[in-house]
């Protein structure tokens, strides 16, 4: 009986101890509350710790630099252009004391920032022109000569006065403010994604659509009229060059010609008889067949050759 009774006790000592001890990484801070209520300031720095057992409560907070990515969000510029806004920013708690009293979990803590970030955006956003949100200095802006010609009259980008970068700074700087009260420390506060409503977006689509199909028809255009001088030019070569062929052939024609003449009298000069023989001779063969009938008489210069045979 004496050892299971020291058994037991030496169970609730270690109860106790395991209890009374716990450990803090670098990537914590601790907040000690005893019946609820904070005990102490904030521990911050990493080790093995004792508190008093079972009374005590240990509670973590993350020490590291977190995350808050919003929901994006239709609101009106001041210009009154709906558009989808979609911020992120980074933050971290610097006083757990005042984070416990506040807010305690980080869930809750999430919920704040979507209020204060989310409201603080809107209320920056509606107060500045679109042009202020998208662009963030007034340099001049270089387009193509096919943009430019493309362009409406009306296309006169005003000049900015703040930009995107100043609008994002200021809803960081009054959001820093807000969730000071937290003992949140906002780290920054960026604008992820900026886009036109589906009514919006779709004129402008439209609008960058006729600015290509305008641009298209200048290059059909520019491609037609080069090709029909290409055409021309290549025509007028061929034309060129078939008339110099024909001239050449023709000579080349004359020349044969002229000499197969000369040939022709050289031989008849030779022998006028022979040539006549054989010119008549071509002449029976191209004549006298089986499907025509000539009728001459015997006296006929025709046969003059057939009658000196014998």
């Amino acid at each position: 009986m004496k050892i299971k009774l020291n058994y037991i006790l030496i169970l609730l000592a270690l109860i106790i101890i395991f209890n009374a001890l716990y450990v803090i990484d670098e990537r914590q801070q601790v907040i000690i509350t005893q019946f609820g209520k904070p005990v102490g300031d904030a521990i911050k720095s990493a080790g093995l710790r004792i508190k008093i057992p079972f009374i005590q409560k240990v509670h973590y907070f993350d020490n590291r630099i977190l995350e808050w990515d919003g929901e994006a969000k239709q609101i009106p510029t001041s210009d009154k252009r709906y558009i989808w806004i979609d911020t992120f920013s980074r933050w971290q708690i610097v006083d757990p004391l005042k984070f416990y009293e506040t807010t305690r979990y980080e869930s809750n803590a999430h919920s704040r920032l979507d209020d204060i970030i989310s409201g603080t955006t809107r209320d920056v956003i509606s107060s500045n022109k679109l042009l202020e949100i998208v662009r963030s200095s007034n340099r001049e802006m270089a387009f193509t000569s096919e943009y430019t010609d493309s362009k409406l009259e009306d296309d006169v980008l005003d000049k900015i006065i703040n930009g995107r970068q100043v609008i994002a700074d200021s809803i960081f700087a009054l959001s820093k403010i807000k969730v000071a009260e937290y003992g949140i420390s906002l780290i920054d506060v960026r604008i992820k994604r900026l886009n036109y409503n589906q009514e919006v977006q779709g004129k402008v689509f439209e609008r960058m659509i006729s600015e290509r199909n305008k641009i298209a028809a200048k290059y059909l255009s520019e491609g037609k009229g080069d090709s029909s001088e290409i055409l021309g030019k290549m025509q007028r070569e061929l034309d060129q060059i078939q008339s110099e062929a024909y001239r050449k052939a023709q000579e080349i024609k004359g020349k044969a010609d002229a000499e197969a003449i000369n040939i022709y009298a050289n031989a008849y000069n030779r022998d006028p008889e022979f040539y006549e023989f054989l010119k008549t001779l071509e002449t029976y063969e191209k004549t006298i067949d089986n499907k025509n009938t000539l009728i001459m008489t015997t006296d006929s210069d025709y046969y003059k050759f057939l009658k000196t045979m014998k």
